[in-house]
């Protein structure tokens, strides 16, 4: 299946904030139907061109580091993409792709790094969300990229993680993860 970026944007965009990040079975089945075949594409780096503007590279994100969680929930897949996500979200951003796009949106080039287990990544997302609050005034996300970071502080990994991953979750992690944690 081929698609565009404006198939991807356009897709998710018409979803809106209302369904992109509540848990829904059926909004995860649209997601799978329309674009799972895309989102391996991306992942082998056969859209990689889409780089080359803000609206593809917004596109790739979203393939790799929004739509997994979707088609992968409860699973390592969920996060398999994630690094190439990273390395995309660091260009964009340094090339000022990031602010060619609505500031609705632009948070999604900022997510891959609010969803990694790395504190430098986190410290960035925290800095990102920063500057969109002082630009927007909304400080939602800012408030989200703060948790993730005090996770990754206190535990070096997103303890929610540890089951799909394989990992062993530690006691101080399962006190957490009982007082309600973090379900991601």
């Amino acid at each position: 299946m081929a698609a565009t970026p404006k198939d991807v944007v356009g897709f998710w965009t018409a979803a809106g904030p209302e369904k992109w990040f509540k848990k829904n079975p059926k909004f995860d089945h649209s997601i799978a139907l329309k674009f799972e075949p895309v989102h391996h594409a991306a992942a082998r780096g056969e859209y990689d061109a889409w780089m080359a503007s803000a609206e593809g590279s917004l596109a790739l994100l979203i393939l790799l580091d929004q739509f997994p969680r979707n088609l992968y929930r409860n699973s390592g897949h969920a996060f398999a993409t994630d690094s190439k996500a990273r390395s995309i979200a660091r260009a964009a951003v340094a090339s000022g792709q990031d602010r060619a796009v609505d500031p609705t949106l632009r948070q999604f080039f900022y997510l891959p790094f609010e969803h990694s287990e790395e504190k430098a990544d986190q410290d960035e997302a925290v800095r990102l969300f920063t500057i969109l609050k002082e630009e927007s005034g909304d400080g939602e996300g800012l408030r989200w990229a703060e948790l993730h970071r005090d996770i990754i502080v206190k535990f070096g990994r997103f303890p929610h993680r540890n089951r799909c991953l394989g990992r062993a979750t530690t006691p101080n992690e399962q006190a957490f993860l009982d007082e309600g944690g973090f379900a991601g």
